[in-house]
């Protein structure tokens, strides 16, 4: 069956630095030498909101996209992983959700 993968990636890191725009780039390579293409949402960052403690915390993402035909769980766990290292994040979301094409 197949899924959308959806990767959300920070836009700063940790002290409100941007992300080098080349880390971006591994990214694209890798996706599309993997999956032979990705759609991301570059142009205006999406806003992901959660509650810490009594506080409201924020982060401006991006999210890239991916078709995947064949979920290989342990392949997007070890992207996950090596994601995380890439962006210094303690958490890169990454969620896949079957479609049906219309």
């Amino acid at each position: 069956m197949p899924h959308l993968v959806q990767i959300l990636l920070p836009v700063f890191d940790n002290q409100g630095r941007h992300i080098p725009a080349d880390h971006y780039d591994q990214v694209r390579t890798k996706i599309i030498g993997q999956f032979g293409g990705l759609t991301a949402y570059t142009r205006v960052p999406a806003e992901g909101l959660w509650q810490s403690g009594t506080s409201i915390r924020k982060d401006d993402i991006v999210v890239v996209e991916v078709m995947d035909t064949e979920l290989d769980r342990s392949w997007w766990q070890d992207y996950r992983v090596e994601l995380e290292r890439l962006f210094r994040q303690d958490e890169i979301v990454i969620r896949a959700q079957s479609y049906e094409a219309l």
